[in-house]
């Protein structure tokens, strides 16, 4: 028995160059999302707080100011989803279309350099105590730069060029995996990177410089670092046809052991039977829809209601949260509330 019937996975990892691999960028790129996605809602707590409770008298009772911090951070939230929805839709077509034409790379690297903008934003609101509508300003260039539908789809293309269409499925569960792995991670330290500085004034310091840390390394690596990987995708051979030589004309040989080779390749499809039918097409984008409404739409919401009483999670409480969310290792950074 070889090497590669002991070890199935040796072989597979010989074939692929370590500078086509893409792991580095989605579990970088993933660690600073969730770093910052607890960071912005912790901030926003902190910020949003001491903003009602400077606007209310001293007779307010407790609920009345957990009611308006609960309000202004609802109304941050929908136009900061409305923002991170909206701008990448033209971007994200423009940049795909490149990468098809140019380079596969392009989507890939102006998306991460979105992202380090991004976190680059929440990084200067906690070290200068800018307001936090300045992060409206920084979802809005990583919009502009593609956002997470043209980097979710350069990290598909790249991993898909590198495998073969037998283990191009494995290629991409192990991705979602590293993804999931990357995000259980981020959340668990999360909360402890929060408290790690004293005082209100640079409190989520180290998170938010942590973030901004894994995000420029994604970032250089893409850049420096990783190679298109050539696609291993084997071309079909032309059909072959035994012919008898010294005749006119071309025929073929009449040897029984032969299969008759016009019975196995069998008939073509037609144009019609190839095509995808139009209603699949429309399930599969309303069946998107509705999961995006469902599932994406409660992770937006619970934490207005964990961060207020009965609940009142504290940092710790709120990264346990994360961690239990980043299991399900959704690809659209979504395992924390209001990623």
């Amino acid at each position: 028995m070889g090497p590669e019937s002991t070890c199935p996975c040796r072989g597979y990892l010989t074939r692929l160059q370590v500078r086509t691999w893409i792991e580095p960028v989605v579990a970088s790129t993933q660690v600073a999302s969730s770093l910052y996605d607890t960071g912005l809602l912790l901030v926003l707590k902190e910020s949003l707080g001491v903003r009602a409770s400077n606007h209310s008298t001293s007779l307010s009772p407790r609920g009345a100011l957990e009611d308006q911090q609960q309000k202004a951070i609802s109304n941050f939230y929908i136009i900061y989803n409305l923002v991170t929805g909206l701008t990448p839709l033209l971007p994200a077509y423009v940049l795909g279309w490149l990468s098809d034409r140019y380079h596969r790379k392009i989507s890939i690297c102006v998306a991460l350099l979105g992202i380090l903008l991004c976190r680059l934003g929440l990084l200067f609101k906690v070290l200068w105590d800018w307001p936090i509508e300045v992060m409206y300003w920084a979802v809005g260039l990583n919009g502009l730069c593609g956002g997470l539908s043209a980097y979710w789809s350069g990290v598909i293309s790249l991993g898909s060029l590198g495998s073969s269409e037998g283990r191009r499925s494995i290629r991409l569960i192990f991705i979602d995996l590293i993804l999931g792995l990357a995000g259980f991670c981020g959340s668990m330290a999360s909360g402890h990177l929060f408290q790690h500085v004293s005082g209100q004034a640079w409190q989520g310091l180290a998170l938010t410089a942590c973030s901004v840390s894994c995000a420029s390394f994604a970032l250089l690596y893409s850049l420096l670092v990783l190679k298109v990987p050539v696609s291993v995708a084997k071309p079909k051979a032309p059909p072959t046809v035994d012919t008898v030589s010294g005749t006119v004309g071309t025929y073929r040989t009449l040897d029984p052991d032969q299969p008759d080779r016009q019975s196995v390749e069998g008939h073509p499809l037609s144009p019609e039977k190839a095509k995808p039918h139009k209603s699949i097409i429309v399930l599969l984008f309303l069946g998107a829809i509705l999961y995006d409404l469902a599932v994406v739409g409660t992770v937006d919401v619970m934490p207005l209601f964990v961060l207020r009483e009965p609940l009142s999670w504290n940092q710790v409480q709120l990264e346990a949260s994360c961690c239990s969310l980043s299991s399900l290792s959704q690809p659209f950074d979504r395992q924390c509330p209001n990623l």
